[in-house]
């Protein structure tokens, strides 16, 4: 067994990883940034794969893709078994949208990120032959009290109770979709509010765990690639999160079931991610509650990023300024 503490080092991502893995979601950041309310979600994510795949690959790690992005929407991809970083450090799992909130970035939309998770090689759940997972996100209030097997009305009581609020103070982001008409009805019923969310439903869940939110749940059916993302940030904010896998047929189901996932199983988030060795950082894309999009001033294209650290439950906020000359073409200036 290696002992030293260099070598530990070497063998699991350290603090210093967070701030290369930074540059990737930036650079896929300010790539997508002249497609913003372009109308093309594929041109947009293009641009973040090429410009967050070619940042990956100077980081000091050995990174496997773990939960890529743009299987279920034939997007361009970083494929899942994609070897990222220059394999020279520390062994990791990696989970990857270089644009979350394609859409929303087409229609020059909110809350659109570009996102990278890390955590030690072998400890993230791989979903990615179920692309959908039913999910449910409060920040610690929620743990012993919420349970995705219970129904929503009964959970909102009881998360309520354990924060101290009456169920009308309550809000809840849901991701607008006709599949959750019964789960905004009855949220509605037990008189809490909804946040309806369009796409983007990372954010959704780490607002719900964020102490200084107006969010209090995140609930509902999501991408699973999203899931996993969203429990590495959720490690570091000492939330509670529950998924289960949603296939959409039965030959989804059985695709889940040979790859060693169990579709009935209630996962919880050290399950979803069997480390607290992790790192969330996300860059904003368009404005939104957890970071500002990318914004032009004068030569400069100014970021915001967050990066969220499980070992120690740090939260940092990075802002930075880039000459445009550097990055961007004359003709989308």
């Amino acid at each position: 067994m290696v002992s030293t503490d260099t070598a530990t080092l070497y063998l699991h991502p350290d603090r210093n990883i967070a701030l290369e893995l930074v540059r990737a979601t930036e650079a896929a950041a300010i790539r997508s940034y002249p497609w913003i309310g372009r109308g093309d979600k594929l041109g947009a994510d293009g641009a973040a794969v090429d410009a967050m795949r070619a940042f990956l690959g100077t980081v000091n790690f050995d990174g496997v893709v773990v939960i890529g992005e743009g299987e279920k929407d034939e997007a361009p991809m970083l494929f899942n078994g994609e070897k990222v970083g220059n394999g020279r450090g520390p062994a990791c799992d990696i989970a990857v949208d270089p644009i979350d909130g394609t859409s929303l970035t087409a229609a020059g939309r909110q809350n659109a990120l570009s996102v990278i998770a890390v955590a030690d090689r072998g400890t993230m759940l791989d979903a990615s032959s179920v692309f959908y997972m039913d999910k449910i996100v409060t920040d610690a209030s929620g743990r012993g009290v919420v349970d995705i097997r219970k129904p929503i009305g009964e959970n909102l009581r009881a998360l309520a109770a354990a924060k101290g609020k009456d169920v009308g103070e309550l809000r809840v982001a849901v991701l607008n979709r006709e599949r959750h008409e019964q789960l905004i009805a009855d949220i509605r019923a037990a008189g809490a509010g909804t946040r309806l969310i369009s796409d983007g439903d990372v954010a959704g869940g780490i607002n719900a765990a964020r102490y200084e939110s107006r969010i209090d749940m995140c609930v509902g059916v999501g991408g699973s690639p999203e899931g996993i993302t969203t429990a590495c940030a959720i490690k570091a904010l000492g939330g509670f999160m529950q998924g289960r896998l949603a296939p959409k047929d039965d030959a989804e189901r059985e695709r889940g079931e040979t790859a060693g996932l169990d579709c009935d199983k209630v996962y919880e988030l050290d399950e979803l991610v069997r480390s607290d060795n992790t790192f969330f950082v996300a860059t904003g894309v368009t404005d939104g509650e957890l970071v500002d999009g990318v914004r032009k001033k004068g030569p400069i294209i100014r970021t915001e990023s967050i990066v969220l650290r499980g070992r120690s439950g740090t939260i940092r906020r990075i802002i930075a300024d880039h000459l445009v000359e550097k990055w961007l073409d004359k003709t989308d200036r």
